[in-house]
């Protein structure tokens, strides 16, 4: 015997949730652009800025799309490759003492150029100057459309 499955019973039929705050709807849909690598110059050491290195980007952007799920229009959701290129132009021809600016840089272009509510960056940096073994440093920031 099958029960019918009311709203709210499971995750795929709970309600969007509230901001806290604002009661406002939070977006929980995201486009994730994951381990995009560039050759740049980002650093503090001599080293870094004379010889380049490989930086690693994620980047999460959330954003509801439901409008595009629905149409199945391209003009409903957010233009990946524009981001890609946004990202990548700054990280090669931009430079930064930190990769925490880096990203933070990065989360504000976004915001200002692209229509998302929330975007998390990630920067990682595999040849860390530090005497010790390591894979690499990684810095996240997270950060939303001011209301």
């Amino acid at each position: 015997m099958h029960s019918r499955l009311r709203p709210g019973s499971c995750k795929a039929f709970s309600p969007r949730p509230r901001s806290s705050v604002t009661g406002a709807r939070v977006a929980p849909d995201r486009i994730s652009l994951s381990n995009m690598a560039f050759y740049a110059f980002h650093g503090v050491a001599p080293g870094e800025k004379r010889d380049g290195q490989r930086f690693f980007v994620d980047v999460d952007l959330y954003l509801d799309l439901r409008e595009a799920a629905r149409s199945d229009d391209i003009k409903s959701t957010v233009d990946y490759e524009g981001v890609f290129h946004l990202i990548k132009t700054t990280v090669e021809s931009q430079r930064f003492y930190l990769i925490e600016a880096l990203a933070d840089h990065l989360a504000h272009a976004i915001l200002e150029g692209y229509s998302v509510e929330r975007v998390v960056v990630r920067v990682r940096k595999p040849s860390v100057p530090i005497q010790g073994i390591l894979d690499h440093t990684e810095v996240e920031v997270d950060r939303s459309r001011a209301k």
